[in-house]
């Protein structure tokens, strides 16, 4: 049986990383493709977790009906963080997770290291793929892994793409897009409609 959250379209909001999407970003592409919401911080260059996981859940919280995230770097994170302290994850049907960084590195940047703090060990509360690239210069295929692992993630490991942003030449990425309507058919969800 068909219930009438499954008929209503869903909103795709993307969740940049450290310093925001840059032009040529594919995630500023699909802003201004498909019309998906970028959550924009209020501070990108310093990217306090509670902060970050708040104005996400205001985003959510500001229509009603299901949304699916695609977060890039620290932007995965984000939506793992903000799945465990919200009580509203049940809205979230599907999740795409580009490129999550490695927080346990030594080298890690110092506006980072807040990041570090342990959060519960919990799986995902929806449909997650980790997607990874083969030579990303902040995550080892086995930290993505592992990462996936502890998500209850599904993972795609791709070639060497770098940390799949701008620098990797993806442009409009139609991979990651087909990805992402997969994952929407697996949820039983359609995309909102691009704005005319």
């Amino acid at each position: 049986m068909t219930s009438t959250t499954d008929k209503m379209p869903v909103r795709i909001l993307l969740l940049p990383g450290w310093l925001g999407s840059g032009a040529g970003h594919w995630q500023l592409r699909w802003q201004s493709l498909h019309g998906d919401t970028l959550v924009e911080q209020a501070d990108w260059h310093t990217p306090r977790r509670g902060d970050w996981i708040a104005r996400l859940e205001d985003v959510i919280l500001t229509r009603p009906g299901p949304v699916a995230l695609v977060g890039h770097s620290l932007g995965c994170h984000l939506a793992a963080a903000w799945a465990v302290s919200s009580g509203h994850s049940h809205r979230v049907v599907c999740a795409l997770l580009v490129a999550p960084p490695d927080l346990s590195r030594p080298d890690l940047p110092p506006a980072l290291l807040p990041w570090q703090r342990p959060l519960p060990e919990r799986k995902l509360p929806f449909d997650a793929t980790v997607v990874a690239s083969a030579n990303d210069p902040y995550c080892t295929a086995d930290a993505a892994q592992h990462l996936a692992t502890r998500w209850g993630a599904n993972v795609l490991h791709l070639g060497a793409l770098g940390h799949l942003n701008a620098d990797s030449g993806l442009g409009d990425w139609p991979q990651g897009r087909a990805l992402l309507q997969g994952a929407l058919q697996r949820s039983r969800h359609n995309v909102v409609p691009s704005p005319d």
